[in-house]
């Protein structure tokens, strides 16, 4: 598990992961809506120039996903609850919370009654979609040229390096898990009184095995 420190924001303003979604959640789109939004209208213009029917996915619709983001992002602003009031109500991480309601994780049924009691003007069906489709985990490039999101990946990759080597002697051969994987955003007051930002990854640590030939239990057949 490691921490990301920010320095901080412009103004002594605080900031977050989200912060953009925390402050204009609703009925306003967030920044995550607006890049689903917008990777949609291109995809329909590249659907309406090759006369496919589809959008990204045949199985998903991006225009969907994003109407139905929006509706549970009224209904979040509707009943007055932050991340971190939402995510105490479902047992989950605040940016897990965040994720169910912008379509990028799967809800599962004992959290949907607790999501119904927590957001009770959320359409049922839109609640009964969550459960019963699978989210397309993906993410528009476009969103990279959002500030606050940049800099959150220019943190990652500017400190890649390090995390690895670090990660490399501490466990071993192996990498941090993203699907065994907690994500966590908080702040802290600094020395100077100033608002921080900390963002926790806490994922499982998975080491990248020998291929030994007698472990294969589905070799290739040779001609």
């Amino acid at each position: 598990r490691f921490h990301l420190f920010s320095h901080p924001f412009p103004y002594n303003q605080p900031t977050t992961m989200f912060s953009r979604v925390a402050r204009k959640a609703a009925p306003r789109a967030t920044t995550a809506l607006q890049n689903q939004r917008n990777q949609a209208s291109r995809i329909l213009v590249s659907s309406q120039t090759t006369g496919s029917s589809h959008y990204n996915y045949s199985s998903i619709s991006a225009t969907d996903i994003a109407d139905r983001t929006q509706r549970l992002l009224n209904a979040k602003a509707q009943s007055k609850l932050t991340y971190d009031d939402l995510a105490s109500k479902l047992g989950v991480t605040n940016t897990y919370a965040a994720q169910l309601l912008m379509g990028q994780a799967k809800l599962n049924e004992d959290t949907a009654e607790k999501l119904r009691e927590a957001l009770p003007t959320a359409s049922s069906d839109d609640i009964k979609d969550m459960v019963s489709s699978y989210p397309m985990r993906r993410f528009d490039e476009e969103i990279l040229k959002e500030p606050n999101v940049y800099r959150t990946y220019e943190a990652i990759t500017h400190y890649g390096e390090a995390i690895k080597t670090i990660i490399n002697e501490q466990c071993g051969d192996g990498i941090m898990s993203a699907i065994d994987f907690y994500c966590d955003v908080g702040t802290t007051t600094g020395k100077n009184g100033e608002k921080r930002v900390v963002i926790t990854f806490n994922g499982k640590y998975l080491k990248h095995i020998e291929q030994k030939v007698d472990d294969n239990t589905a070799k290739s057949p040779r001609d």
